[in-house]
């Protein structure tokens, strides 16, 4: 219970919720990192008027980082994987967002606010299959 912050993490998904609510109300756009960055890696496909907005949101997520830092410590965070398994778990979270047509973050929060099915199943097997992983990496192997 050391790292339980509710009041954190009430403004953080209040935050959330409110971006990605601008952002579709604004644009009509989803707020889904995967297509968001997919959309970064097809130079010729991508209009430039719809290139500018995705490269703002991405350096956004990167910026927010040191702004917040600036008035609070950033959490210490340790990664006890070797590159190998971190190159594979990319490849594989990858894989799983071309295959479920999103992420977790276009689903999960967008897809689930707009009450789609699609969404919500999806959500389930991110929630599902990660449990499953957790479970048998920490208990079973």
């Amino acid at each position: 219970m050391e790292n339980f912050t509710p009041i954190q993490s009430l403004i953080g998904g209040l935050l959330i919720g409110l971006s990605a609510s601008i952002l579709i109300l604004s644009s009509g756009k989803v707020a889904g990192i995967s297509g968001i960055v997919a959309g970064l890696m097809q130079f010729k496909n991508t209009p430039k008027e719809h290139y500018l907005w995705r490269v703002l949101f991405i350096a956004g997520l990167l910026i927010s980082s040191a702004l917040y830092a600036l008035f609070t410590p950033l959490p210490v965070s340790e990664i006890s994987a070797s590159y190998s398994t971190l190159l594979i778990a990319g490849l594989l979270v990858g894989f799983g967002t071309r295959m479920g047509s999103g992420c977790t973050s276009g689903h999960g929060i967008c897809g689930l606010s707009r009450l789609s099915l699609r969404s919500l199943l999806a959500t389930i097997s991110f929630m599902l299959s990660g449990f499953v992983v957790t479970y048998v990496l920490i208990h079973v192997i």
